[in-house]
């Protein structure tokens, strides 16, 4: 009874208070730092048109680690208004739930997109019993295409791994990098070198890697005279920096990626936003924000390419969303946002998938993150 009595007289209280049940301005009544952020000078973005092609020669898949609607919509305002991602012509929803776990990990998450399959959470390349996955890219090179990668996290962190490797562990570093040496991988871009070169077995990944045909660098800037062949580069000894402290590491990569991989039999080549989910597990927004930019703008570059190619199929999507971000307040003309976080980690909740080039269309709708990969993996028969 006095439950009853303590209940009713907090409805009594909240309807004489608010009698216009305008609920919402409850939701922005407090704000730290790293809950608004303002852009002063929006970045410009491409328009392109899809392709009439029916033919799908190359496969991009692009994955923003940790990006949820809630995500794109912040970066759409802090932009004034304006994304790359606004060029896609078809967009569907993933469900990413792990084969153990609603909540997923960007080792089991990225694992459904890499293989067509779902697996434990944790898992890395493998299915439920450990049996190793063969990839998209895996399947591209078995049909004589090139194949590449380009993160800003270390190169053998979880998704970038999960096309290439096979683990029941993605704290096994040491044991991931040392698969890339024999992987076949023609195009090779992220961070984490003290695992190549600075290793508690004494071997030396970046000379085998060398010793194989691979053009080592270790700069960003060093790309630019590489123009043939296969190429590693190692640009951090874990992580990248921050994005407005590395400067156009992604795009740039995506670009030389572009131009080394492009041949007559065609490629797959997944690029990796990977920090958007870093700055999301901070709650940090304007980080945040800034990666999403930095993999938009990489996307910008990717759907040029395409248009002029015409037989490009992009995707962008999720391996899950990260941070519970909500868009609760701000102004799109001033081009700011306020938010609120519900997690540190990740959350459940469906993600997008955008879909340009040859057979876009086959992607709309909303299916499982492994029947996305089901989907390429149809198209690269």
């Amino acid at each position: 009874m006095l439950v009853w009595l303590v209940l009713g007289w907090s409805v009594c209280a909240l309807a004489q208070t608010d009698p216009g049940r305008d609920l919402s301005r409850y939701a922005d009544d407090k704000f730290g730092d790293d809950d608004k952020y303002t852009v002063e000078t929006p970045y410009e973005t491409v328009t392109v048109k899809q392709p009439r092609s029916r033919k799908v020669k190359n496969v991009i898949v692009m994955i923003g680690d940790g990006m949820c609607m809630e995500t794109v919509t912040i970066g759409w305002t802090l932009n004034g208004g304006h994304l790359n991602l606004d060029n896609f012509p078809v967009a569907g929803y993933s469900r990413t739930y792990c084969t153990d776990r609603l909540i997923t990990d960007s080792c089991a998450g990225g694992t459904a997109i890499s293989s067509g399959a779902k697996t434990k959470y944790g898992y890395i390349g493998q299915d439920v019993d450990g049996k190793p996955f063969e990839t998209l890219l895996h399947h591209a090179q078995k049909k004589g295409m090139r194949t590449g990668l380009a993160v800003t996290c270390r190169i053998n962190d979880a998704t970038p791994a999960d096309f290439v490797c096979h683990a029941p562990d993605r704290h096994m570093e040491a044991e991931i990098a040392a698969q890339y040496v024999d992987s076949g991988v023609d195009f090779i871009v992220g961070g984490g070198r003290k695992f190549w070169d600075q290793r508690e077995d004494g071997r030396n990944l970046i000379e085998e890697m060398k010793a194989k045909g691979y053009n080592f660098v270790e700069k960003r800037e060093d790309m630019a005279g590489i123009h043939d062949g296969k190429l590693l580069g190692l640009f951090a000894p874990l992580d990248m920096d921050p994005c407005l402290d590395r400067g156009p590491v992604l795009e740039d990569s995506a670009e030389k990626a572009l131009e080394l991989l492009d041949n007559k039999k065609g490629f797959f080549l997944m690029i990796e936003g990977s920090q958007i989910d870093d700055w999301a597990h901070r709650n940090k927004v304007g980080y945040m924000a800034e990666e999403m930019f930095d993999f938009d703008k990489t996307i910008g570059k990717v759907l040029q390419w395409a248009e002029k190619d015409g037989h490009t199929l992009v995707i962008v999507t999720a391996d899950h969303g990260t941070g519970g971000v909500t868009l609760v307040g701000g102004s799109l003309e001033d081009r700011s946002v306020k938010v609120h976080y519900s997690t540190k980690g990740h959350h459940g909740i469906v993600v997008p998938v955008f879909a340009y080039g040859p057979h876009a269309e086959d992607f709309v709708g909303v299916y499982e993150n492994a029947e996305l990969s089901q989907k390429i993996f149809k198209l690269l028969k």
